[in-house]
């Protein structure tokens, strides 16, 4: 199965450091990949990846200033949809916009919707309803309005979370600075309890962070320290006592809450959106009705196993788990979407089907080949117009580029090869007096067709 995985472009996939949208693209691209699938990941030229990549932008635009976004977006999602024919699924984790595009090509598209920035954006949703397939990231992020093929939460490499013992001496806030988040909740919580706070996040919103959060921070008791990469984000979430999660919105979901859980912190949040599905309360955290609650719970924390934080994302959380319910959604879809226009080589278009001619566009896949063949009741004519093929005829080997071609009489031996890195196009125009399909013997296949 060919899968055209779409990614945003406002950071790297995967990302440095922020990033949440890029972050799960990433993990099931490469989950993906070890399972065989054929991926293109459409993402920014500085993506790390082992599917195949594409990109019309370098970099992310939320990285280079000098990149418009509206401008790169359209052409990285016009990218996919013009070559959507040559994938079996199109998956888009880039929000609602790639819906516009999704009857540019026969290929289903699949949206993974990663939460909904607003109500206004429901129209849009609404119209591709049952037209294209929904994944949500949790039940509390469905909206009654659409229909879902499955809710699949994100996986984490469980493995690149150092799991810490010992309860930490500090409180961590972990997550976008921003109201919807509650830092300004968090710094006001840490000093009731009279704890350290750790801030850890990208200032989303500037003119929030000057007035609710900078007056606070001393470097001692409330401490600010920026945006944290991978490479530190195990050491910061697991060396504290419990991530606090004062929310002020209905999260989808939380990826740093799975985090931290992995690495054996307890959370303590706002009982609102995912974090019923996330935490189970009482054991890997607590569930709070209110923000009063939060310092209470937090004199209440040492009385949780940091061991069942760690257990409970391995048995719900992990990557390997993830992967395996995406490919239950594509194995549906693929069921009901099969098209006789696929083939393993590659896949054609029918361009004329008259009595007397027939006339196919065909792409062939880098490296692939079909059949070596013959007909007994037709002649071929085939015209390259994009790539470079090696077309065999009665054993003896032709190559041919764009703009050339060669006639296949009927009773001729041929087959054709991309010995290209994209993909081989031409034309097909067949002439006789029958078209069928079983009107083609093989004496060797690459695909056991013989």
């Amino acid at each position: 199965m060919r899968i055209a995985m779409l990614s945003p472009i406002a950071w790297r996939t995967p990302p440095r450091h922020y990033g949440p949208w890029e972050y799960v693209v990433s993990n099931l691209t490469e989950g993906l990949v070890r399972r065989g699938f054929d991926v293109t990941l459409f993402a920014t030229g500085d993506s790390v990846t082992s599917a195949r990549l594409v990109s019309v932008v370098e970099r992310g635009y939320e990285e280079d200033k000098n990149i418009i976004p509206k401008v790169y977006e359209s052409l990285h999602i016009s990218e996919v949809f013009e070559r959507g024919d040559e994938f079996d699924l199109i998956h888009n984790h880039f929000d609602f916009l790639p819906l516009t595009y999704s009857k540019m090509t026969r290929t289903p598209l699949l949206t993974t919707i990663h939460g909904f920035s607003s109500p206004k954006i429901l129209p849009v949703y609404k119209k591709y309803n049952k037209k294209v397939y929904y994944v949500a990231i949790s039940e509390a992020d469905k909206s009654p309005d659409l229909d879902y093929i499955a809710t699949i939460y994100h996986g984490i490499k469980v493995e690149e979370f150092q799991f810490y013992r010992e309860h930490g001496e500090y409180l961590l806030f972990f997550g976008r600075i921003h109201n919807d988040k509650g830092t300004k909740e968090a710094i006001e919580i840490a000093k009731k309890a009279k704890m350290k706070l750790v801030i850890a996040g990208i200032i989303q919103d500037q003119k929030y962070f000057e007035e609710f959060c900078a007056p606070h921070i001393d470097g001692d008791n409330i401490v600010y320290i920026g945006s944290v990469g991978p490479e530190r984000k195990a050491e910061v979430l697991g060396k504290a006592l419990a991530l606090i999660h004062p929310i002020n919105f209905d999260e989808p979901f939380g990826l740093s809450v799975v985090e931290a859980m992995a690495c054996g912190t307890p959370v303590i949040a706002m009982k609102r959106g995912s974090m019923p599905e996330l935490i189970k309360d009482g054991v890997t955290g607590f569930l709070l009705e209110n923000k009063e609650d939060f310092v209470k719970k937090i004199g209440e924390v040492k009385s949780l196993d940091r061991h069942a934080c760690r257990s409970w994302v391995e048995e719900r959380f992990t990557v390997e788990r993830m992967v395996d319910e995406y490919i239950e959604v594509y194995k549906k879809i693929f069921e009901n979407h099969r098209r006789e226009d696929r083939r393993p080589w590659g896949y054609y278009e029918i361009l004329v089907d008259s009595p007397n001619y027939k006339v196919k566009k065909i792409s062939v896949y880098p490296g692939q080949r079909l059949s070596y063949q013959r007909h007994r009741r037709r002649n071929e004519h085939w015209f390259i117009v994009e790539g470079k093929a090696v077309v065999t005829k009665d054993g003896i080997d032709h190559v041919l580029r764009k703009g050339e071609y060669i006639d296949i009489p009927r009773g001729a031996w041929h087959r054709i090869k991309n010995e290209g890195a994209e993909n081989l196009t031409f034309i097909e125009i067949q002439t006789g007096d029958y078209f069928g399909e079983d009107d083609i013997e093989r004496v060797e296949d690459d695909y056991g067709r013989v």
